[in-house]
């Protein structure tokens, strides 16, 4: 079984644009990598995900991944592909999904909680992994789990996680972050994400260098 790794990022952040419309889509998403990002997810939940994805899509340049979250049928992975997006987020472990993703080359990210789920993720071949929700586990958590997964294996931290915490988890050696409603909510302006963003990223590469 051949795993899609998940490249190799500056700064390995996932902006989550949840609610999106694709109206907006655009100017988002580019003052999110004029910024420093180098991740875009729209959730499949949000209005017309897909137009927005595509959107996203021609917006970013090589090197950003763009993709979808809240990922459940074959038929939205088949969709996902087909609009061009390479980043794949599920809340949940469903090896048919990650295998379907897999053979597009797609790179996953299948939200866990367990050592089990995140066993079984693992196994299935997913890129990386989403521990979700982290604010409940805490860093310390997720380090207990992480001793028995695979040393390679991407592990992000995403709920709960902000520019205010990132050096709790970086302590711990969890680089990746998926970053949702401290970065944007429904009905924010492009300026006002562009602002978050940007604390966001010095916050990261502060803490970067704290741990250091």
């Amino acid at each position: 079984m051949s795993v899609v790794p998940f490249p190799p990022m500056k700064r390995p952040l996932v902006a989550i644009l949840r609610g999106v419309r694709p109206q907006e889509a655009a100017d988002l998403v580019s003052v999110l990598i004029d910024s420093g990002m180098t991740a875009i997810e729209i959730p499949l939940n949000s209005p017309d995900p897909f137009r927005s994805i595509e959107i996203a899509v021609r917006r970013a340049p090589a090197g950003i991944l763009v993709g979808a979250g809240t990922v459940l049928t074959l038929e939205a992975v088949e969709r996902l592909h087909n609009v061009g997006g390479r980043l794949l987020v599920t809340p949940n472990i469903d090896p048919e999904i990650i295998a379907g993703a897999r053979a597009r080359g797609m790179v996953t990210m299948p939200g866990v909680f367990s050592p089990t789920e995140a066993l079984l993720a693992a196994k299935a071949g997913a890129s990386s992994l989403k521990f979700f929700p982290a604010s409940v586990l805490g860093a310390a958590g997720i380090t207990a789990i992480r001793a028995v997964l695979p040393a390679d294996l991407m592990i992000a931290a995403v709920g709960g996680v902000s520019d205010k915490n990132f050096a709790d988890y970086m302590k711990a050696g969890i680089l990746a972050f998926g970053l949702g409603s401290s970065l944007y909510k429904p009905g924010m302006t492009a300026a006002e994400v562009a602002t978050r963003a940007k604390a966001t990223i010095e916050a990261y590469d502060v803490a970067v260098q704290q741990v250091a």
